[in-house]
């Protein structure tokens, strides 16, 4: 199936492998900013997160010393 704006390049043993993307028609799309957002979110699976309070903290702290 093809879609206007996207592209399939294929690899060097014929299997699809990249998707173009003609940003002029899809870049203002809220789903494929969701898309990229949850890959992502997938990319940083696994590392370590804090938690909003913590951050808030941090960020308090940070723009005490910094004004």
């Amino acid at each position: 199936m093809e879609i206007e704006g996207i592209k399939y390049t294929k690899d060097a043993a014929g299997r699809n492998r990249y998707v173009r993307i003609d940003l002029e028609k899809y870049g203002e799309n809220q789903l494929l900013e969701d898309f990229l957002d949850g890959l992502e979110a997938l990319a940083c699976k696994g590392e370590e997160t804090i938690s909003l309070d913590e951050f808030n903290r941090y960020i308090e702290e940070r723009l005490k010393t910094n004004v």
